[in-house]
Parts: C-alpha cells; structure tokens; sequence
C-alpha cells in the first residue's frame, strides 16, 4: 500500500514537471537576482571537474547554487549516492552539499554501492549524524530523486553535468546553459548586468 502511494506521488511529480518549460523551472530561488542551477550525478567525473568551478562562482559572486540529482543510469551507485545527499540534506542543506562536495572530491575511491555505503557511513560519523541501514524505508528520498530527474527529463536533459545561469530579471535571456565552463565567469557577468 505505501510503495503504491510512493510510485503515485513519483508519477504526479513527473506528471507536473513535465507539464513546466525551461522558463518556469530554470529561475533562482526567491530573493536572488542570479544563481546556478546544475542537474549533477554524484558518480560522474565531468561533475566532479565541475563542482569546484560552481562553488568558486557562487563564492565569488555571492550567488546561490540550485543542485538537482540527474542520476544517469549507467552510473552504477549514483542513485543511492544521491539518496543519501537526500538523507544529509534532512539533517541540513549545507550539510547535504557538502556531502556531494565530497563524494566528488572521493569518487576514484567508491567503485561499488558497498563502498559508498562505507563512505556515507564514515562522513556521517565526522559530521555526528548516524546513517540508518535502511536511509529511505519509506521512498520519500527516492521521490525527491526521482522528481529532479523527471524535471530534467521535462527540459531535455541528456548530459551532466548540465549547468544554466539563471536571472529573475525582466529584458534579456532568462538562463543561458554554460557549454564552455571556462566562459562561467563570463556568463554571470553579463546575466548581472542585464
């Protein structure tokens, strides 16, 4: 009975993401004029190239980073890595990223599902939160996880990391997807000043 309402409410979301466009999903979060919005897997290298990158862009800029899971099913433990960045995130956003941050600064030492339950296991205990055997036994993670890809699936996605510059203002372009990291800096200066 709850698996069935927990593949439901996957579908409604899938259902309602799939009805938005690229403008009403690529937008930063209220208050912010510019941010981030990357679709990562926590298992793809390119990701992680690119998350020092993004981080040193939102430092520099003050801009926040919107991150949604994109886990591409050639990755073998994406899924569960970002269920437990899902878990961490219970616990905190900022504890959540950071998690990410460091699976990506760690991804050559994960190579199977059991390491990176090892792995979480460990980080969990340096950050003072005990990681259950079962992190999801209800599939509201998996929801959440399942509600980004869809909305990726929504705009296109076919790639990670894929990376947009996002503004709130009224003339020019709303987003712009960075297709040349080295252009990021780039990017948000002229999203700024339009």
């Amino acid at each position: 009975m709850q698996k069935s309402r927990i593949a439901l409410a996957v579908l409604l979301l899938a259902a309602l993401a799939a009805a938005q466009d690229k403008e009403s999903v690529l937008k930063p979060p209220k208050g912010a004029e510019v941010a981030i919005v990357i679709f990562e897997d926590l298992e793809c290298p390119d990701c992680a190239r690119a998350a020092p990158l993004v981080e040193e862009a939102a430092r520099t800029y003050k801009i926040p980073v919107v991150r949604h899971d994109y886990p591409l099913p050639k990755h073998l433990w994406a899924y569960d890595a970002a269920i437990l960045a899902r878990y961490f995130d219970t616990h905190s956003k900022a504890l959540g990223n950071q998690f990410r941050d460091t699976v990506f600064q760690h991804q050559l030492e994960i190579t199977s599902k059991e390491d990176l339950q090892a792995f979480a296991t460990k980080f969990g205990a340096a950050n003072k939160v005990d990681v259950p055997f079962v992190v999801d036994p209800q599939g509201k993670l998996a929801a959440q996880v399942e509600a980004d890809r869809a909305l990726g699936n929504a705009i296109g996605l076919d790639h990670t990391p894929t990376l947009y510059v996002v503004s709130n203002k009224r003339t020019g372009a709303p987003f712009v997807e960075v297709v040349d990291r080295t252009q990021l800096f780039q990017l948000i200066d002229s999203m700024k000043k339009e």
